[in-house]
């Protein structure tokens, strides 16, 4: 009997755990939904046109997001990102950079109109961050420490209709 009143103990933590579980969860999906913001395509403010980034709304606990540089006619880099809700219930920003390996970094903070998330353990950067301003523009910015100085690089772009960057086939 003993094994049995163990077994009720563990069926009652496991349904305890899976009661609680969607809560915790439902939070980060929350934090996921006042992304809202962030989602649609986004010019580059400085760069050659085709420099941008587009973010597809939020949907099954991901952002899923793709950025590009051009320079001189020609792709550059390119980037695929997301933001997700992990398995540890943290909302986080996952990178995967062209010719690089892909790097995690949990939210340190969020308002209605600004994110960061951080890894202080990644060589460069340590720290993403997506504000919107006041006047509708993204200032995205990547920062952290590189060769013991301090690092600080500037995205700047513009709202774009993601419409007008699908060009209609030739008939």
């Amino acid at each position: 009997m003993k094994l049995f009143r163990t077994n009720n103990v563990l069926f009652a933590l496991a349904l305890v755990a899976g009661v609680c579980a969607p809560a915790q969860g439902q939070s980060h999906n929350a934090d996921l939904a006042r992304l809202a913001w962030l989602g649609g395509c986004w010019k580059a403010a400085s760069g050659e046109a085709g420099s941008e980034e587009y973010w597809m709304p939020a949907a099954g606990d991901t952002m899923m997001g793709m950025g590009r540089t051009v320079k001189q006619g020609k792709t550059v880099t390119h980037e695929f990102m997301q933001i997700r809700v992990g398995a540890d219930g943290v909302l986080s920003f996952v990178a995967h950079p062209a010719g690089q390996r892909s790097a995690a970094f949990a939210m340190l903070r969020m308002s209605d109109n600004e994110v960061v998330f951080e890894n202080a353990q990644h060589d460069f950067p340590q720290r993403v961050a997506y504000k919107l301003e006041a006047d509708g523009k993204l200032a995205a910015r990547i920062e952290g420490t590189r060769n013991g100085s301090l690092r600080v690089i500037d995205f700047p772009m513009s709202r774009v209709s993601c419409d007008a960057r699908v060009a209609a086939p030739n008939k």
